[in-house]
């Protein structure tokens, strides 16, 4: 039977999760969970034991149907997307069976220590028609959003700078699991940050990174870092650290030769700083305070979702390319020194 108006109602599309051991998992869990335009097929961590921890009461995977064998994704044609929610050193190797499966994939930051891996997981998602959406959730956050948009239309000027602070504090355990990648805390979260700075400015042409181990009891452990990207007429600043106390102070600020925007904390999320020279897009010239409306970390989750289905149903067009979400990793990477930078060419 047709709805009001005749138009048929819509078919929630089929998805199932792959992996557990992401620190984002529990939430893009409850994203699922929660969707009218999910239907959640199950859960599917390759650990028995996980699983079985995972199962009792008061835990997010609660009543979820636990998929015995990876199998039960990959081959059931009615699961068309999949979110990928593996740790970091197993995701890229998830998320690559799922595309080779031709399933949709919304995968968990960062796309893994492999590059030519991730190159090759990318192109065969282009060829086949599949959407990979990486998640970067401050894509749907308002105040990053209306800074880019702030840059993107030349309400700033000629960027020429970008400074993004994005610190934590993580016990050992979290440290000793990170610990595994080049870059440490650079490599688990500075990807946030990229996405926005690439977004506005587009590949660097030098990455130059400093990767100290400062305070950590953790061995080869990166806990206090420094990203610096540079590009023709402009330098952009990623500075994480490990051992931040609470409340963190996170920070984001982007200044042109118009005008500048500071967003602190953005997480939550404070009123934007804006100072312009002349007054322009309904603004005043001088220092005004934009609000932003506050959104939870779940609230984001949430938006992802909503995007992601409705790229797969064919109802908009990808908020970010795949040649995006390839240039985010390729500069995360570049910082962390498993792809080198090329050397700067000599002056003629």
């Amino acid at each position: 039977m047709s709805q009001a108006g005749g138009r048929a109602p819509v078919v929630p599309i089929r998805m199932a999760q792959y992996g557990t051991r992401h620190g984002h998992a529990d939430g893009k869990l409850a994203a699922l969970r929660g969707s009218a335009d999910v239907e959640l097929a199950g859960v599917f961590e390759p650990d028995p034991a996980r699983r079985a921890a995972l199962s009792g009461p008061g835990s997010p995977y609660h009543g979820v149907r636990w998929f015995e064998r990876a199998a039960e994704v990959l081959e059931d044609p009615t699961i068309v997307a999949v979110a990928s929610e593996g740790r970091n050193d197993e995701s890229l190797e998830q998320t690559a069976e799922l595309i080779r499966a031709g399933k949709h994939v919304w995968y968990d930051k960062p796309a893994g220590d492999d590059w030519t891996g991730w190159q090759r997981t990318v192109a065969e998602a282009r060829a086949r028609g599949l959407r990979i959406q990486v998640g970067y959730m401050f894509r749907y956050h308002e105040g990053f959003r209306q800074i880019a948009e702030w840059a993107r239309s030349g309400l700033l000027g000629d960027v020429f700078a970008i400074r993004a602070h994005m610190s934590t504090g993580i016990p050992t355990a979290a440290r000793r699991v990170i610990a595994r990648h080049p870059g440490g805390i650079f490599f688990d979260l500075a990807g946030h940050m990229l996405d926005q700075i690439v977004w506005m400015l587009g590949r660097p042409t030098e990455v130059t990174a400093f990767l100290r181990r400062d305070a950590s009891d953790v061995p080869g452990f990166d806990d206090n870092t420094l990203g610096v990207l540079a590009y023709p007429r402009a330098l952009a600043f990623v500075d994480i650290a490990a051992m931040e106390p609470t409340p963190l102070a996170r920070r984001f600020e982007v200044y042109g030769t118009r005008g500048s925007a500071i967003m602190e904390p953005f997480e939550p999320a404070g009123p934007i700083r804006l100072c312009l020279a002349d007054a322009d897009g309904g603004h005043r010239p001088g220092e005004q305070w934009v609000p932003v409306r506050p959104q939870s970390r779940q609230a984001l989750y949430e938006l992802e979702l909503a995007t992601f289905v409705a790229v797969v149903r064919a109802l908009r067009p990808p908020d970010r390319s795949l040649d995006h979400e390839l240039l985010v990793q390729e500069t995360l990477l570049r910082a962390t020194g498993r792809i080198p930078t090329p050397p700067r060419p000599r002056p003629a």
